[in-house]
């Protein structure tokens, strides 16, 4: 066994925690079908959103995981639930009227609002693929469409009907009597109209493999279960698809685990063994609300990507998936930063702390050199008293600070730049309070100015932090962090910052000296005044 894979097998980051649970399937040996398959689900009723992403490259984490553990190949499967019928139109699309004629029918077949594909969920499939492949993902699309018409599912629908009764019996207890008095596990496809039928089934013939329904006109039917003329209902659904695909590991939201709970006993029903799963905690807005592709609160994966690298949207999803975190512009900044503090610490940690390292399971072995020499936090806050409205503002500041940086040799510092204004300008700048100081606090700026001014030590951030330490101590401080505070909201408009003296050595000490006489004198109040 490889130092790394030993390593592994003990490891207490997450993804390998659920790699083991997925390898213990097969301590006996590898699976039939050859290979362990992986499974996220997206139902394409809406746009993408970033819930969808963050499923993706979770598994996508544990699928890397389990590569290191076993030698068994791998297949990660992102399904599409575009055959479930469109019971409602999303307030985030065109046509809301014209879309409403569609109601019912398969999602492949609901005409596409923006005029690009066949249909909706085409043009929501396409979305999600683009977005993947633009992450480099290694997945395979399936389409629930396809998969029923083409007979993937055949064999299983045929055991689900021979097992109906079973089925019924997981199913009603979990159900409202309304619903339970006419609930079927099948939902045909009407021939007439082309609607998903939630009807109930009258009669099942398991020998022709048919079941009999009444279309609203009260005609009976009988179609075959097979080649897509039916489809199940999504708890019966998500089980089938388990058991005919063989799928070893699915994940999904807190809000799912009844739902795993039933499909998982459905599954059992139906002769096969359920996926291992994890219940992850579900994202919520800057309210403490839920966030919902339906009600578009929260934040998108295009809003994400406007203010930072896509990296840090990984790292982000790989925190303490069972943790419920808030999914709101103000964390970005953060995560941009604890992501590149990971790759700085990797170089320099043994083989047990990298694979305990954020940044492993985002990269696998090949991990980045990190080239971001000033933490994004102090990019927003020079961008603040720059007032920058282009990046290019800020490479002066940046060349001053590290004379051999430049936008052609650190591309990531320069795109961190541009982030950085983009953020400032549309978070930042108008919330930014700037208040005047008290006298104990005047006092200390006062001593901290002439400081500046008597300043021989360079731009060297440590020995200017230091100084900046001295005068919160001397000028009694306590605790020393209320300091600190106070430069924030005098000096920036803002109740936190960056290390101040690395702020001051990348924006200057003549600035900084410019700075603090504005704010004694009460000029950036009056100045965020006028601007406001």
């Amino acid at each position: 066994m490889s130092e790394m894979r030993e390593m592994a097998m003990s490891s207490k980051a997450w993804p390998f925690e659920e790699a083991r649970r997925v390898l213990k399937r097969y301590e006996n040996g590898a699976p039939e079908k050859g290979h362990v398959l992986f499974q996220t689900g997206y139902g394409p009723s809406g746009l993408p959103h970033i819930g969808t992403f963050g499923e993706v490259a979770r598994t996508t984490m544990v699928r890397r995981a389990f590569e290191i553990l076993s030698d068994i190949p791998t297949k990660l499967i992102c399904f599409s639930d575009d055959m479930d019928g469109f019971r409602k139109v999303p307030g985030n699309v065109p046509m809301q009227e014209e879309l409403k004629q569609d109601l019912n029918l398969p999602l492949t077949k609901v005409r596409d609002p923006f005029g690009t594909h066949e249909g909706f969920a085409q043009h929501n499939n396409a979305m999600l693929c683009e977005f993947l492949d633009s992450f480099g993902f290694d997945y395979e699309f399936a389409s629930a469409t396809d998969y029923y018409t083409r007979g993937v599912f055949d064999e299983m629908l045929l055991v689900a009907l021979e097992r109906f009764d079973d089925i019924q019996k997981i199913m009603l207890p979990t159900l409202g009597p309304d619903r339970a008095a006419t609930y079927s596990c099948f939902l045909p496809v009407s021939p007439k109209t082309g609607h998903v039928l939630q009807v109930p089934t009258l009669e099942r013939n398991v020998a022709r493999g048919t079941i009999v329904y009444e279309e609203p006109d009260g005609e009976r039917v009988e179609v075959p279960v097979t080649g897509g003329h039916v489809k199940m209902q999504w708890k019966p659904d998500w089980a089938m698809r388990w058991a005919a695909l063989g799928v070893d590991y699915e994940m999904s939201g807190k809000d799912l685990i009844d739902s795993v709970t039933q499909s998982s006993k459905i599954c059992r029903a139906l002769g096969k063994r359920p996926p291992e799963s994890l219940s992850y905690e579900l994202f919520n807005d800057e309210n403490g609300q839920k966030i919902s592709k339906s009600k578009g609160n929260g934040l998108s994966m295009e809003e994400w990507l406007a203010y930072a690298a896509p990296e840090s949207l990984q790292y982000f999803m790989y925190l303490k998936p069972k943790t419920a975190k808030r999914l709101y512009f103000d964390v970005i900044p953060k995560a941009v930063d604890e992501y590149h503090q990971q790759l700085r610490a990797y170089p320099d940690q043994d083989l047990a702390a990298r694979l305990n390292n954020p940044v492993f399971h985002i990269h696998g072995a090949e991990v980045p050199v990190s080239n971001m020499l000033i933490p994004f936090s102090m990019l927003l806050n020079l961008a603040s008293v720059a007032g920058a409205e282009e990046k290019g503002q800020l490479w002066g500041f940046i060349q001053r600070y590290a004379p051999d940086a430049s936008p052609e040799s650190h591309p990531d510092l320069d795109d961190a730049a541009g982030f950085a204004v983009r953020y400032y300008n549309d978070f930042v700048k108008p919330a930014k309070v700037f208040r005047a100081p008290d006298e104990k606090e005047r006092a200390a700026l006062e001593d901290l100015l002439a400081r500046l001014r008597l300043w021989q030590g360079g731009l060297d951030a440590d020995a200017l932090q230091s100084m900046v330490f001295a005068v919160g101590k001397e000028h009694a401080f306590e605790p020393l962090r209320d300091w600190f505070k106070a430069l924030y909201e005098v000096l920036l408009g803002a109740s936190q910052g960056p290390r101040f003296g690395g702020f001051i050595a990348l924006f200057g000490i003549e600035e900084t000296i410019g700075l603090i006489e504005r704010a004694l004198a009460g000029g950036l109040i009056d100045q965020a005044r006028s601007a406001g």
